[in-house]
């Protein structure tokens, strides 16, 4: 499962932290490849399917960005292993400033 009822409860509606500074808003969950690079962090959700985040990109760090993604393609993704997604049951959401600074770079 992706997002748990508690997930879903805590992202905030999307476009809700559009007046929001870049590195306050919230990481709230982080999804991930476990066979690769590709990351999203997760900020906004729309409740459906449309999740807003910051993610890593598979292509290199200069393809990484603020973006759209639908919950359900990144359910039905499979690895060349046959690993799906994962929600990393372990992240305690964080201010996209310290998700940035984490990673070597800073919020815009």
């Amino acid at each position: 499962m992706l997002l748990t009822k508690e997930n879903r409860k805590a992202l905030p509606a999307l476009y809700s932290t559009d007046s929001t500074p870049e590195g306050e808003k919230m990481a709230v969950v982080k999804l991930f490849d476990p066979c690769g690079r590709f990351t999203l962090y997760v900020v906004e959700f729309d409740q459906a399917d449309t999740l807003f985040g910051y993610t890593i990109s598979p292509l290199g760090p200069d393809c990484d960005e603020y973006g759209y993604a639908s919950l359900s393609e990144l359910a039905s993704v499979k690895n060349r292993l046959g690993l799906g997604i994962e929600r990393d049951r372990h992240f305690t959401p964080k201010p996209m400033t310290a998700v940035l600074a984490e990673r070597g770079k800073a919020a815009a």
